[in-house]
């Protein structure tokens, strides 16, 4: 190496080391704000209050989190606010309806985002959803719920996860569902459900009262993932596992694919390199730190994190889906 190479060398590991401090030095004095596409009470905002308590601490500058809810349009509100107007400097996260990532993908026309064009930070855990019924609905299985001419269920709007296993339900497993549309978010529809004015829903498990399971107040149906998450009965059928052929299997498998990112947290495609890998560091060893993880115990918020890449992949599988059976998945999550 040349003694001008050797200069230009140093130089450049100079003003990589001067990027990196005036990076770390960023956030000192500076208010990170975790954006929710919901209304406060539901298990998205549950989730981010949850990392806003603990985020601030892996950061160098320590700066505080807060929370801030922009519920409409099943969340896609929050990602048009962080693409728009909000600041592009690494200040802004976004927590949205991780199913708007596969309706990306069946609905452009729709949900006008290519989510793969953002900086995700990562996912706190993957979703597992359950189809329930109220026991109050006077059903004992799944057999006896298709039998029922009705079966009323709530949801924000079109494109929530919920939406789409309600029509999965619906469309493959002959369940004839009835959605009421227009609630700001789940806690809403949960009062809904005890009042009697729905019958069910399909909902996160983490989400669903404690004192409905413990006390045996509805019946589960279905879950959209194979796993198991804290307090949920192992004998629950995957969606997957019971589809009627292996042609419905694989549209459940892209309908429900979203999931496995199911509480993303997302910036701007701005925010500047050195920021958003300050972000992801955090965001990693958040999901490690003890504190944090008991406080999840403690209010049965399931674990199971993505980091930045491993949500990519998630995204990379849906985004690469063939057009036939897009085609069909969007027959079904349209409905």
């Amino acid at each position: 190496m040349t003694r001008l190479h050797k200069m230009c060398f140093a130089l450049m590991c100079l003003m990589a080391g001067t990027a990196t401090a005036q990076a770390e030095d960023f956030y000192k004095g500076k208010t990170l704000t975790l954006l929710v596409g919901f209304s406060p009470g539901g298990g998205f905002d549950i989730n981010a209050r949850l990392l806003a308590r603990h985020l601030g601490r892996h950061i160098k500058g320590q700066p505080d989190v807060v929370v801030t809810n922009m519920p409409g349009a099943s969340s896609y509100t929050s990602i048009q606010f962080l693409e728009t107007r909000a600041p592009k400097d690494g200040t802004y996260l976004d927590t949205f309806n991780f199913a708007l990532v596969a309706d990306s993908k069946m609905f452009p026309e729709r949900v006008k985002v290519d989510l793969r064009n953002y900086g995700w930070v990562g996912s706190i855990s993957v979703d597992v959803t359950a189809c329930y019924v109220w026991r109050g609905f006077g059903v004992k299985s799944l057999d006896e719920v298709r039998k029922k001419p009705i079966v009323h269920m709530g949801d924000v709007g079109q494109g929530t996860s919920a939406y789409v296993n309600q029509n999965i339900l619906k469309r493959i497993f002959g369940v004839n569902v009835q959605k009421v549309l227009g609630y700001p978010g789940s806690a809403e529809q949960r009062l809904a459900i005890e009042r009697g004015e729905l019958d069910g829903d399909c909902g996160a498990w983490a989400s669903i009262p404690v004192e409905w399971i413990d006390g045996d107040k509805i019946l589960p149906l279905l879950k959209s993932q194979p796993s198991v998450v804290p307090g949920m009965p192992d004998n629950i059928p995957y969606m997957a596992d019971i589809a009627p052929d292996e042609h419905a299997r694989n549209l459940i498998k892209l309908l429900t694919a979203s999931s496995g990112v199911g509480r993303p947290f997302i910036a701007s495609k701005d925010v500047p390199a050195e920021r958003l890998q300050i972000l992801r560091q955090a965001f990693d060893e958040t999901m490690k730190d003890p504190a944090f993880l008991a406080d999840a115990a403690k209010l049965r918020m399931p674990v199971t994190p993505k980091n930045a890449a491993e949500s990519r992949q998630v995204l990379d599988e849906i985004y690469g889906a063939s057009a036939d059976l897009v085609k069909e998945a969007r027959e079904i999550a349209g409905d």
